[in-house]
């Protein structure tokens, strides 16, 4: 049976596109995370976003910190490289690395996607 939600990879056209989210306690750290995965091309784009608050249990109590989310676009045959990079760059003992398939977007944008992460 086919999964209803799952949208399968074209047979020819763009990559499959992903965008992936952490998070950092500071704008310097996620500049720099940002910049790395762009240089290091696991990623075509990286977005640093304002504070935002977070709210998770650490260490068996409910904490609440300001932190920075990134951002980053890339190709689901790259999301390894970038996921390794994320956690070799990253100070947090188990960082926030989440991948979120992109269901649609423009073709010109998706094939940039694509070529800016070979």
């Amino acid at each position: 049976m086919t999964d209803p939600y799952e949208t399968p990879a074209p047979a020819e056209g763009p990559a499959r596109c992903l965008t992936v989210l952490t998070t950092t306690d500071d704008e310097a750290k996620a500049q720099q995370l940002a910049r790395g995965a762009i240089e290091a091309r696991v990623a075509a784009c990286a977005q640093v976003s304002a504070p935002v608050t977070s709210v998770y249990h650490w260490a068996g109590a409910v904490e609440t910190s300001r932190e920075v989310q990134v951002l980053f676009k890339t190709t689901e045959d790259r999301y390894d490289a970038l996921e390794a990079h994320l956690r070799a760059a990253h100070d947090y003992d188990t960082p926030e690395i989440i991948a979120t398939p992109v269901v649609r977007g423009a073709a010109d944008y998706l094939n940039w996607i694509a070529e800016e992460t070979r």
